[in-house]
């Protein structure tokens, strides 16, 4: 195992050698053609973003319309959290309350007086939600047109900039020189070990 090992590193050894002597271009330098692109800088500056929303921020830096679009898209999102954190509040409560009452009676020993306090705490609780049945609703209706906004709002901004990354594509096509020329860099290596004995 260590003949073989000192072997394969030797043969390494000598192609590095001789690769180093020998004037090709990087291989790395063939791999695309570098055509100027008209494609804003989102694609060239990319860390791991979301490509697509960083692309229709830049698309919407020279669109009015869009930069309207959005605006208003945000602000009914802002409306929404704002207006139902209000609602939730006072449902939060009225719920945290009913539970937090139907624990304490369950320690109440008389089972008479424990008995009738639940009943208490389940008619009023009934009433409550009776009375909140229709913002409950109201409040679905709104929490679904949130979903339903942002799914298209996401559809819309995935059209928009499906043409971007299309002319990115164009403006750096990729080219096999690079891959072909690696390819046989690593035949040759794969020969030369063949023949190490």
């Amino acid at each position: 195992m260590k003949k073989i090992l000192f072997a394969a590193t030797f043969a390494l050894s000598l192609l590095s050698c001789r690769e180093s002597k020998q004037q090709n271009p990087p291989i790395i330098e063939n791999a695309i053609d570098n055509a100027e692109s008209s494609v804003s800088g989102s694609f060239e500056s990319y860390r791991g973003d979301n490509l697509v929303d960083k692309t229709y921020s830049e698309l919407i830096k020279n669109d009015k319309n869009l930069k309207a679009l959005d605006d208003k898209i945000l602000k009914v999102q802002k409306e929404s959290t704002e207006l139902l954190k209000v609602y939730d509040e006072i449902l939060n409560k009225s719920d945290a309350f009913y539970r937090e009452a139907g624990y304490a009676a369950k320690s109440i020993t008389d089972s008479l007086v424990k008995q009738q306090i639940e009943k208490e705490i389940l008619a009023s609780s009934t009433q409550y939600s009776l009375k909140t049945g229709n913002i409950t609703s109201l409040i679905a209706q709104i929490n679904k047109n949130n979903v339903n906004l942002s799914n298209v709002y996401t559809s819309f901004k995935i059209r928009k900039t499906l043409p971007e990354i299309e002319k990115y594509q164009n403006a750096h096509p990729l080219k096999t020189d690079s891959l072909d020329q690696f390819i046989n860099k690593q035949n040759k290596l794969l020969e030369e070990l063949k023949k190490l004995k």
